[in-house]
């Protein structure tokens, strides 16, 4: 979910983009989990990227927790 709240696009207007990223702040340990269930990826060289792209099934998990702990999402446009 913070992965989500904190994702970025990479050159396109973020309110007509469809591919978010969002930088490796994180747990390697949890990164490495999450790109296991495929919520995030983080490239061919997990080590030498400073960002993942958040995948679709990312994105659905992430809205889903913010509607469960009624946290709103952002919006930038």
């Amino acid at each position: 979910m913070l992965l989500y709240l904190s994702r970025f696009t990479q050159g396109e207007k973020f309110h007509e983009a469809t591919d978010f990223y969002a930088w490796k702040g994180y747990d390697f340990d949890i990164l490495n989990e999450l790109d296991d269930a495929d919520y995030i990826r983080q490239g061919n060289h997990p080590s030498r990227s400073k960002s993942v792209y958040i995948t679709e099934s990312g994105m659905e998990q992430a809205k889903e927790l913010l509607s469960k702990y009624g946290i709103s999402d952002w919006k930038q446009g």
